[in-house]
């Protein structure tokens, strides 16, 4: 069991929001969820390892309401889109999308992505999310490319777990 360096359980409700609020993109209500959580929780310390945290964060966003839901998918930026061009991201995306070299694409990858990500937008209603940590650029594409294919319900489903997976690796740098 990892503990994690910042113990939930001995935070402030200050640093607490400010270190886990972004775990899901621009969705501080799951973190604020677990901390009304962690308050009344007779053992506190149960909150301190990054699996107990993960899976009640989790659990936060699985159990919301569908609006709520798509809100979370909504607040993800494009992958090689606009806010990414405009400097726009938060800085968990930034190193996600450059550690894939979306930062670094050329003209014709650029348009490629633009093309998929209003393709794909169109379609579903929400962006194109991807936890891209240790993926390729090829690979993110043949996502995109296999995924258009899915029904709106396999679509919303999938893009949660995607979802989980990228909160679970920022989880795991704190």
């Amino acid at each position: 069991m990892t503990i994690l360096k910042n113990r939930p359980s001995e935070l402030s409700k200050e640093d607490f929001l400010s270190h886990f609020a972004g775990i899901y993109e621009h969705s501080a209500w799951v973190a604020e969820l677990l901390w009304s959580q962690l308050e009344v929780s007779i053992e506190r310390n149960c909150f301190d390892s990054a699996a107990a945290v993960a899976s009640q964060m989790k659990l936060i966003v699985n159990t919301a309401q569908s609006e709520q839901q798509l809100a979370l998918l909504r607040a993800h930026p494009d992958l090689a889109g606009k806010a990414a061009l405009a400097g726009e991201l938060t800085d968990d995306s930034s190193k996600e999308q450059a550690g894939l070299g979306l930062d670094q694409c050329s003209p014709v990858e650029l348009v490629k992505f633009q093309q998929l990500n209003t393709e794909y937008q169109s379609k579903f209603g929400f962006p194109f999310i991807m936890a891209v940590k240790g993926a390729t650029k090829e690979q993110v594409i043949a996502g995109f490319e296999s995924r258009i294919h899915n029904s709106i319900t396999e679509e919303f489903q999938r893009a949660i777990n995607e979802v989980h997976k990228i909160a679970a690796f920022r989880l795991a740098e704190k």
